[in-house]
């Protein structure tokens, strides 16, 4: 069995649902990722790396990771700290704007659970997955910390995976997260950039422009989420290679359209599925999730879609 251990923080959702009514669930980037992985290739073992507090929120987020089969090992628990909040205001083409409430998340505290123990099981593993926020979330005085974590997890084999996701208010300034994205370009195996994100924070808003960026890095396999029209790829030293996604016409809710690509994409590849079938798996995938409300589309309903896939 394959083993993936994601690093990020799971938080508290709010959605509202009429004038005076809010519907909550949880939901995070690193943690979507990790349920539509694990949903759609239920062989590969899920780890999620993150911290909560021991109040009801969080025993019930706890339980809900367990009910989506995700490992808890290393979720920890702090005495004095909460899950973050977060509230999602949809406008009439289902995008998105986010309400937060993080200060005193455990998950930005997550580096301080992690000693050689931890380390030594995530270096048992075969890729580990953050992203631009997990990186935002974690407490700059942890920071080289988790640098050297990543460092010995590459020197002992495991495939660094990250994905880009740019938040400016997480950010002191776009300096400083553009210091950490480049140590994450310099220690990535595979990167999953979204064009939007990039035009935000250095404004490149094309892939051949991105391509040419990245290249100094030397990363084994980008994926480039090249906005709604297509995804574009540049691996084992090929040349580009560009695949056209089916537009969607239904777009309810852009929440999880990353989350649930990189999820499918990286569950593919572990899987031994190639590249570009690969993409058409997390294409459609994500296509499917946002003609639905909410971060995590219902259990069973996206159960039943998977079903269509063809994973060999």
């Amino acid at each position: 069995m394959k083993n993936m251990f994601l690093l990020g923080e799971c938080m508290i959702e709010l959605m509202t649902t009429s004038s005076n009514t809010m519907k909550q669930s949880f939901a995070g980037d690193v943690f979507n990722t990790a349920v539509y992985l694990k949903r759609t290739f239920a062989d590969v073992n899920v780890q999620l790396v993150t911290a909560v507090g021991k109040d009801p929120f969080s025993l019930n987020m706890i339980q809900y990771f367990k009910d989506e089969n995700i490992g808890t090992d290393l979720v920890f628990t702090s005495d004095t700290k909460i899950p973050g909040l977060y509230s999602i205001q949809l406008d009439e083409h289902g995008e998105r704007s986010f309400t937060y409430w993080r200060e005193n998340a455990a998950a930005r505290q997550v580096m301080q659970h992690i000693q050689s123990e931890q380390i030594a099981q995530l270096s048992a593993g075969d890729m580990f997955f953050f992203s631009g926020i997990s990186l935002a979330v974690v407490e700059p005085q942890a920071r080289n910390d988790f640098w050297s974590m990543v460092k010995q997890l590459k020197a002992s084999g495991v495939q660094i995976v990250f994905d880009p996701n740019y938040r400016p208010r997480l950010w002191q300034s776009p300096n400083e997260a553009k210091a950490q994205f480049e140590l994450a370009f310099h220690a990535a195996d595979t990167l999953l950039p979204g064009i939007d994100d990039f035009e935000q924070l250095y404004a490149i808003n094309n892939a051949a422009d991105m391509i040419g960026f990245l290249a100094p890095f030397g990363i084994d396999e980008l994926i480039i989420k090249n906005g709604p029209e297509s995804v574009v790829a540049l691996f084992n030293q090929s040349e580009p290679v560009e695949f056209k996604v089916k537009p969607v016409t239904n777009v309810v809710d852009t929440t999880s359209a990353g989350d649930s690509f990189n999820g499918v994409y990286l569950g593919a590849r572990m899987n031994g599925i190639a590249v570009l079938d690969a993409i058409d798996l997390a294409s459609k995938s994500a296509a499917f999730v946002i003609q639905h409300k909410g971060a995590i589309v219902d259990k069973v309903e996206f159960n039943q879609f998977s079903k269509t896939l063809s994973l060999s």
